[in-house]
């Protein structure tokens, strides 16, 4: 390993010990939501799409306002952020907490740490091709940004937002029984044959 290899390690480290005494609080919850997500019982996808399907319904429903959910959302976070602290302890009890549960709650927090830097790292990708190359950054963003419009336009918002967060919070679940890899896989065997048909074809 590298010297750059050992920095890069200590401040993964560093970030991860400092996201860990951060989230302490609310470790329990998290653990617990980490078992859903990840779907360690057969009934929990189910059981995601049901609340995420009632939510969605109930703000079909009551159809509020731009600043009256936004409001709501903010006010629904300060006290998650206020109670939460305070009542996981005596709900989940922090007193049988375990090494392998410790351990757990640190591989969540580093995925967390690794996935923000993917996140900053993708921005600073971005930047550099504007700066290296405007005409194919311009030509890349314009047309991602009419995709989206159009799609937009053709679903409607709420459908559409109900579909992100519906397939975004089946995708730890996704990942961890194989089923993406499952599907990327032949995708890209379906690919292969493909190109070497039209090869063929070629020759």
């Amino acid at each position: 390993m590298t010297e750059a290899d050992n920095k890069s390690a200590n401040v993964l480290a560093q970030e991860t010990a400092q996201l860990e005494e951060q989230l302490q609080a609310w470790g329990e919850v998290i653990l617990a939501g980490d078992r859903v997500l990840r779907w360690e019982k057969p009934w929990f996808p189910g059981a995601l799409l049901a609340v995420t399907s009632l939510l969605f319904l109930l703000i079909y429903y009551l159809d509020p306002s731009v600043l009256t959910g936004l409001s709501c959302s903010v006010m629904l976070l300060c006290l998650a952020d206020y109670l939460v602290p305070t009542l996981a302890p005596r709900v989940f009890g922090s007193n049988k907490w375990t090494t392998e549960q410790q351990q757990r709650f640190h591989e969540i927090c580093g995925n967390l740490v690794k996935t923000q830097r993917r996140v900053v790292g993708w921005g600073k990708r971005l930047c550099a091709l504007k700066e290296e190359k405007p005409k194919v950054y311009f030509a890349s963003v314009i047309t991602s940004l009419l995709v989206m419009a159009w799609v937009g336009q053709q679903v409607h918002n709420l459908f559409l937002t109900y579909l992100i967060v519906s397939f975004l919070l089946l995708l730890p679940g996704l990942n961890q029984h194989g089923v993406i890899s499952k599907y990327l896989g032949m995708a890209k065997r379906e690919i292969n044959k493909l190109l070497k048909q039209k090869e063929k074809k070629n020759e």
